[in-house]
């Protein structure tokens, strides 16, 4: 008993998210022990995590997300089994987690320590070290997902250019990077201007403002400006890439910092039999989430991993989760956990 009660005492970091009596919410790295976790098969010792816009909407208290504060935020974990009562892992073993229910209701991944069910985890591939699977992440497996369902609709590099919104952010930049490497040429479209350069760096060919988008107005259809495309944002702007995808073109929809809600004419739809695309990265079944996070560590894998990401500490996390409210980041924020 007393080995016990020693182990529930050990003591880590974690972000902290509490709820005041006036309505707001605080961020504060804190001491916590392993008793405030949830009873779980799985026990992992955290070493990298990385930062999502779920994880800001979590952390200001969007209570779409979490219901119930305190919580400590984070959809991706990367780290080492310290124990599985389930047996399906081994103690020592490199484990990556992403989605389910990480960091919404249960205690996630921008902690040292975290205990979630067996099933929601997957051995690190041995191509990728611990830190480059959080190079990726939520918005790289995101992006993956987004490539290999355009695939799967008939895509291929020689139909044409690819259209993606939202060109900054994480599944953005890594869709432009994964895209460049297998062939297929990009237009990038970001209401970031100055970054430019840095999109035509990671490989788009060329760079448009993303209200270039909208300028078809309330035409049912435009102009045939793209084969495909990826869509990290929603509203107007998703409606207004399905008008002027090629036919039989395809658009995916993973974001909606646009808007939930869009409205247009079926005309894409019956004219040019252009197709659109759902993309969940959360609660896919756990085979599909590791075949594409097979291909993430081969023909998908990006070289010079590094550039992609800029590596910040646990305790720098309350500031740079204000910054994706305030849409002010470019690209992935991988978060050394253990410091």
């Amino acid at each position: 008993m007393s080995n016990q009660t020693d182990a529930n005492n050990k003591t880590f970091k974690a972000l902290v998210i509490e709820e005041t009596s006036d309505g707001k919410f605080n961020k504060s790295i804190q001491t916590r022990n392993l008793s405030d976790l949830p009873e779980n098969d799985l026990l992992i010792e955290v070493h990298y995590s990385s930062l999502n816009f779920k994880d800001a909407m979590s952390a200001s208290g969007n209570k779409r997300i979490t219901k119930n504060y305190p919580h400590t935020p984070g959809i991706d974990a990367a780290g080492v089994v310290v124990s599985d009562k389930s047996g399906t892992f081994k103690a020592g073993q490199e484990v990556v987690v992403f989605g389910y229910d990480l960091g919404m209701d249960t205690d996630g991944g921008l902690s040292q320590m975290i205990s979630i069910p067996a099933d929601w985890a997957l051995p690190c591939p041995e191509t990728l070290t611990l830190k480059e699977a959080m190079i990726y992440g939520t918005g790289g497996l995101t992006a993956a997902l987004s490539i290999q369902k355009l695939e799967k609709m008939g895509a291929k590099p020689s139909d044409g250019p690819v259209a993606v919104t939202g060109a900054t952010g994480g599944v953005g930049s890594i869709s432009i990077a994964i895209l460049k490497q297998l062939g297929y040429e990009v237009i990038a479209f970001s209401a970031k201007p100055e970054q430019s350069e840095h999109l035509k760096e990671l490989g788009a060919s060329e760079v448009r403002h993303r209200d270039t988008i909208n300028d078809i107005g309330n035409k049912p259809i435009g102009r045939e400006l793209w084969a495909n495309a990826i869509d990290t944002i929603g509203g107007d702007y998703l409606a207004n890439l399905l008008k002027q995808t090629e036919a039989g073109g395809a658009v995916t929809s993973c974001g909606l910092a646009g808007g939930a809600e869009f409205s247009m004419s079926v005309m894409p739809f019956i004219t040019r039999a252009v197709s659109l695309l759902g993309i969940d990265s959360v609660y896919i079944p756990l085979a599909d989430k590791k075949a594409i996070w097979e291909r993430v560590a081969t023909d998908m894998k990006l070289p010079n991993l590094e550039k992609y990401a800029e590596d910040i500490t646990l305790e720098q996390t309350p500031e740079y989760l204000d910054r994706f409210i305030d849409s002010k980041t470019v690209g992935r924020y991988v978060v050394n956990v253990r410091g």
